[in-house]
């Protein structure tokens, strides 16, 4: 079978590839996209039915194309991201082929080889778009155990999980939404809270992300963020709301630490959960602290909004945590682990990953000539992985390689 030639290929047909795809058509690069299923895969297969975007619809938009609603204040599902996505693909017509995966990529005598499931593709530059959700980590602690196991990417609705109790392990923005749903389906559910980072859903009267964009938290570097390396636990389901877990508790939910060993289906868990509940509160204050200083300092006619500094009590759960937790004892019958996800670019033969496998690179510009890489978390900046911050990446990888040529 001959080589085929193009001078710029797209890996991905995700947000972040058709947004790439806009940029270089826009500068008129001949490039081509491909996807290994179909467009905006992962957000057809890899979310739960109940799931809501985590930012409301006024700020849901692509380059040059804004999502379409009827309530600004509302947040989206994922179907209607689905539609959306689909929606700019059709807007942009990219020159892309899917059900083709790239299963190595190489250096060649004239850049780059990528070896896909339907041929060969050389080309001059290659953009690695394939997004931060690429392989989903779930612990092998109870392989063993014939408890019905499922991660978050995989899990659809309370439907899908047999009768009885349900633990989910982690408290970010997917296991706090899951286990709500679950308790509101009228499950008893447990849930292994670690480190955490607490931030309002909205105060003196305005969305968390209208905040981000009036303080410029979007526009924050890697290096800028400091020490705290956990995405918030937010939501936007039941109409959006601050995520409490000590409220949690109060309606039902049993809080537990961090899950750290299992044996005969058993789990071992970590001391801490207090610990992780009053650090979440001191970084929720200082936030709100924060904002308060930016009102202030800017003349802001924002009401004042006390009752966002509310702390409850300490519940039982966390006053007197459980440390072995037994899933027979319990009625446990499932556990969901919303433990969150790595990047695979082991297909990637070529000088750039670091030890961990993640990429090397200075705001998507590798060190090897052409070699490209959109979509990942603070790739240049906080909004680098959002629908809505991807398109400057994007613009600025396009200018890049119309440099090159």
């Amino acid at each position: 079978m001959p080589i085929e030639r193009i001078d710029t290929l797209v890996i991905g047909g995700g947000q972040a590839g058709l947004v790439m795809s806009y940029r270089l058509k826009q500068r008129g690069i001949p490039h081509l996209v491909l996807e290994r299923a179909r467009i905006a895969e992962r957000w057809r297969s890899e979310r739960w039915d109940g799931l809501k975007f985590q930012f409301p619809n006024w700020s849901v938009q692509l380059p040059d194309f804004a999502f379409p609603h009827s309530d600004p204040y509302a947040f989206a599902t994922s179907c209607e991201i689905v539609e959306f996505i689909d929606a700019f693909a059709e807007f942009i017509a990219p020159p892309i082929r899917c059900g083709v995966e790239v299963t190595h990529l190489k250096r060649g005598d004239a850049g780059f080889i990528a070896e896909c499931t339907d041929g060969t593709i050389e080309a001059n530059n290659v953009v690695v778009a394939t997004g931060p959700y690429q392989q989903p980590l779930m612990p092998d602690l109870l392989r063993d155990d014939p408890v019905f196991q499922v991660h978050a990417s995989g899990y659809k609705n309370p439907g899908q999980l047999p009768p009885g109790a349900v633990l989910v392990v982690g408290a970010g923005a997917s296991g706090a939404q899951i286990a709500d749903e679950l308790h509101r389906a009228g499950r008893r559910v447990f849930l292994s809270v670690g480190q955490h980072t607490r931030m309002p859903r909205r105060y003196r009267g305005q969305d968390l992300t209208w905040w981000f964009g009036a303080l410029r938290l979007f526009d924050m570097t890697a290096e800028q963020r400091g020490p705290i390396r956990v995405n918030p636990s937010i939501t936007g389901a039941y109409g959006g709301y601050t995520i409490d877990f000590r409220r949690f508790a109060a309606d039902g939910i049993t809080l537990l630490g961090r899950v750290q060993a299992a044996r005969d289906g058993v789990l071992d868990i970590a001391p801490g959960l207090a610990e992780n509940l009053a650090n979440g509160d001191l970084y929720h204050a200082g936030f709100l602290d924060m904002l308060d200083a930016h009102v202030e300092q800017h003349g802001l006619h924002l009401p004042a909004d006390p009752a966002a500094r509310t702390v409850l009590a300490d519940p039982p759960c966390v006053t007197d945590p459980i440390r072995r937790l037994d899933l027979g004892k319990e009625e446990i019958q499932a556990v969901v682990w919303a433990t969150g996800y790595g990047v695979d670019f082991s297909w990637i033969d070529l000088p750039v990953r670091d030890g961990s496998g993640e990429p090397v690179h200075r705001g998507g510009v590798s060190e090897v000539p052409g070699l490209y890489f959109l979509g990942l978390p603070y790739l240049s900046k906080l909004y680098s992985a959002f629908l809505s911050g991807v398109g400057d990446d994007a613009a600025v990888l396009a200018d890049h390689i119309a440099a090159r040529r």
